[in-house]
């Protein structure tokens, strides 16, 4: 389990969701350095994961993540949102298709 990964299991409150949030952009821009040097196939994930690269792309992704699992409901996420679901909705902005 990544460090973001696990940032994102303990979200709990306001501050446990900003404190994940800043942990996804420091992803991104680890990535963007990363992938600077080094780039991906660009038929596949970045070196960190990253499967939506513009925002456009990632809150389109993100977005169908919301649709397709009724805001996480369906993987066991509580109807009403939490700052849990807040999260997965932006992580899943990283990496649904």
């Amino acid at each position: 389990m990544t460090e973001l990964t696990e940032k994102l299991e303990r979200v709990t409150d306001l501050e446990s969701f900003l404190d994940f949030v800043i942990s996804l952009a420091a992803d991104r821009r680890d990535e963007v350095a990363k992938e600077r040097i080094n780039p991906s196939n660009p038929y596949g994930p970045g070196a960190n994961g990253w499967e939506n690269t513009t925002i456009e792309d990632f809150l389109e992704a993100a977005s169908a993540w919301a649709e397709a699992t009724k805001m996480g409901e369906t993987l066991g996420l509580p109807a009403d949102p939490t700052w849990k679901n807040f999260a997965v909705f932006l992580y899943c902005g990283k990496i649904y298709e």
